[in-house]
């Protein structure tokens, strides 16, 4: 009789209890990413950058990226681009590098009209726990309340935060390589049609990520890696960077399946050490942060590597064991949140800044464990997809951008052709 009533007891528990991470109060709705972005510390007020390999690895130019804008007393009108679709959205904001809290005055979410206006009728204000202002502490992130909205797939989205301080007094959260046209305007304009006397920026500023209400579980891919991952040298508001392909092929595959993709690629990024704040911490650090903790993913795909050997350039150390046993590390912590991990070849960069004899070694060394060594679930080979018959270790003309290091337009829709979709089945 008490087994029984432990039996009962159990399944009250089961049937009642909260629902996983991903699941809405709602019965059968799931939240899952739809946009994601990594972000980077920068300060409000950075030093000229020297023109270095690293500089050029994260812009596909010689010089350092612009500095941010300094948000004060601004609304912030950022325009992302949607994956999947889904009948409500959440706005998650980070102040994941600030030192002191963060105040939003308003936050709003709409459809995008063109430029800087949005669709008025489809204008939502976005509320955290009731309110339509927030303070977000030192290091953290702020989920909004659910927003009634039906967002469609590949649609553009304005996200509105209205910034009523000064900022320059605490490193900027942000993301510089958006590759996406966002607008910037004084005073409160959270909401309104367009927003006025805007000035025009490509970085992310204090978003995280965009989610959205499903009605059945719904998968997410998470690509992680280097600048070539976050679409260097892709073509701005054209979203033609390698996950964009992705996301556009899985969408027209038959059968209806839904996988949103969510891009975690940081230019300049390292798998084992940082060079400034402006490429982000190392891979292994920002795992959690920018894998883990993203809802609903299934899958991730490494494509990292290459920055920890350009920056070397002729020095041994790291050596290609020593990135392929980070390589081993981020396999692991995959597995144990049960996770799939794809590995992705290092692609050719012959002629870059940083190119030396030394570093194509480890290149090729890395490419042929990744191919043959089994560690990972499945292997996307970029390089070949790439590379010139010809000249492998060199860029195949048509697809490489003037710096050598990455690709054009031609070259990203080269890379999303060259991975089999099974792979995420």
């Amino acid at each position: 009789m008490k087994r029984l009533l432990l039996i009962l007891v159990a399944w009250v528990l089961l049937v009642f209890a909260p629902g996983v991470s991903g699941q809405s109060a709602r019965a059968g709705a799931h939240w899952v990413g739809t946009w994601a972005t990594s972000p980077v510390g920068r300060s409000a007020t950075p030093a000229p950058a020297p023109t270095t390999a690293a500089a050029t690895s994260a812009t596909g130019r010689g010089n350092a990226p612009a500095p941010p804008l300094v948000p004060n007393n601004q609304t912030l009108r950022e325009i992302v681009h949607t994956t999947i679709g889904g009948d409500a959205v959440r706005v998650v904001l980070a102040n994941t590098f600030g030192t002191g809290p963060l105040s939003v005055g308003a936050a709003s979410v709409a459809l995008r009209e063109s430029g800087s206006s949005v669709v008025t009728v489809t204008s939502r204000t976005v509320t955290f726990g009731g309110k339509p202002s927030t303070t977000i502490p030192a290091g953290a992130v702020m989920m909004s309340d659910p927003v009634t909205l039906t967002v469609p797939a590949f649609a553009d989205l304005a996200i509105d935060v209205f910034l009523p301080n000064d900022m320059s007094t605490m490193p900027v959260t942000v993301h510089s390589g958006a590759y996406q046209t966002s607008y910037a305007s004084a005073g409160n304009h959270a909401g309104e049609h367009e927003v006025p006397a805007a000035t025009t920026t490509t970085s992310w500023y204090y978003l995280s990520r965009v989610e959205v209400r499903t009605a059945a579980p719904t998968s997410a891919i998470v690509t992680l890696g280097d600048s070539i991952t976050d679409g260097t040298g892709s073509t701005v508001d054209a979203n033609s960077r390698w996950p964009d392909q992705l996301a556009r092929r899985l969408a027209a595959q038959s059968g209806g399946v839904k996988t949103a993709v969510l891009n975690a690629g940081i230019a300049g990024n390292r798998l084992l050490s940082e060079s400034t704040p402006n490429f982000g911490i190392n891979i292994l650090a920002r795992f959690d942060r920018d894998v883990l903790a993203l809802p609903g993913a299934t899958h991730v795909v490494v494509m990292e590597g290459i920055n920890d050997i350009g920056a070397a350039r002729e020095n041994p150390s790291p050596g290609a064991a020593d990135l392929i046993a980070a390589h081993r590390q981020l396999i692991e912590r995959a597995h144990a949140r049960g996770l799939k991990i794809i590995g992705a070849t290092l692609t050719p960069f012959e002629g870059a800044a940083y190119f030396t004899a030394v570093g194509e070694t480890k290149r090729q060394a890395i490419n042929d464990w990744i191919r043959t060594g089994k560690a990972y679930d499945g292997v996307i080979d970029f390089d070949a997809a790439v590379r010139d018959p010809q000249q492998p270790t060199k860029f195949l003309p048509q697809y490489e951008n003037r710096d050598h290091l990455h690709p054009n337009d031609a070259g990203y829709q080269a890379m999303g052709r060259a991975i089999d979709l099974a792979l995420f089945r």
